[in-house]
């Protein structure tokens, strides 16, 4: 059965989304030094006399922000284009999906960074849990000083949700791989587990196969207590996501362990979170066969 729709987005395939963007900033010492205390990066590369930027760092050099001055020059024609075509086929929700970067050479304070990015391609119709859609994938070119520096693969899923009108639509469900299965067992299980190195002791989340101080693939499950504070968080108003009902707030827990994962902070109003609060886990049942690991205000009374 031929699909006319696939077949005019994909004549969007190679046709940009961004031209001669620019970062607003250079890269710089202050945005590396938040970066690693976010991700509890304590590697001497990135702070030394000679330091370099964590390569993950690679897309937030281009980023500016909700309507912030700089970033992508944006062409209003074919990627808007493209994104309206979807909307008037109904698929008027979207999710991102994965990315691949490649590192060419590293990122030190000073460089100008610039990009291009394209349509790279426009997947026939998928079927998905969440609903019916296409898969779009952007390909962007990031120069440090007009040297290549690096590629940017992202994709996302736009997508006519599933279920009947009035219906609310399942939450996501997480991806569920070999190297952190035993997670997500601990989880169905009402057990938080994180890792601890069996070579140098040091705790580890989220579950990795190796030790990324000392290297070692060995490694212990152990059960953390639960209690907790918040790091850092984000309250979500837009866009809105189906399964979710905004504002609700995403936080960032530091864990009594030492490690920090990201989950949402329930039983409190999103505008009285704060960093520092008291957190402690509570296991939630979203739906028929999820459960999650929430974090609620350790003294409700307090907020």
């Amino acid at each position: 059965m031929r699909d006319d729709l696939h077949d005019l987005l994909k004549t969007y395939e190679g046709r940009p989304v961004a031209v001669s963007g620019r970062g607003p900033d250079p890269v710089n010492s202050p945005m590396i030094r938040h970066w690693c205390e976010a991700m509890g990066d304590t590697d001497p590369a990135y702070t030394g006399p000679d330091p370099v930027a964590p390569p993950t760092m690679l897309q937030a050099w281009t980023l500016a922000g909700l309507g912030g001055p700089g970033g992508a020059q944006v062409r209003p024609g074919p990627y808007r284009e493209l994104m309206a075509l979807l909307e008037a086929a109904g698929c008027t929700a979207i999710v991102a999906t994965d990315c691949e970067q490649e590192y060419l050479r590293p990122l030190r304070p000073g460089d100008v960074i610039t990009f291009d990015s394209v349509i790279a391609s426009v997947s026939p119709r998928k079927t998905t849990r969440l609903g019916t859609g296409h898969f779009v994938t952007t390909r962007t070119e990031i120069r440090a000083n007009g040297e290549l520096a690096g590629t940017h693969l992202f994709r996302f899923l736009k997508y006519a949700p599933a279920g009947r009108a009035g219906d609310r639509p399942a939450r996501p469900r997480p991806v569920i791989n070999r190297d952190n299965a035993g997670f997500w067992e601990g989880v169905a299980a009402r057990e938080l587990l994180i890792q601890r190195c069996d070579a140098c002791g040091r705790p580890r989340f989220p579950w990795l196969p190796g030790c990324g101080d000392c290297g070692s693939p060995d490694w212990t499950a152990v059960p953390a207590s639960g209690a907790g504070t918040v790091f850092s968080y984000v309250v979500m108003h837009h866009p809105p996501f189906p399964a979710f009902e905004p504002p609700y707030a995403v936080g960032l827990i530091e864990l009594a362990e030492g490690v920090r994962m990201i989950s949402n902070i329930v039983g409190v109003e999103p505008e009285r979170v704060r960093v520092g609060m008291p957190v402690v886990l509570e296991f939630v049942r979203v739906d028929d066969d999820l459960v999650l690991p929430l974090f609620r205000p350790a003294d409700e009374g307090a907020v």
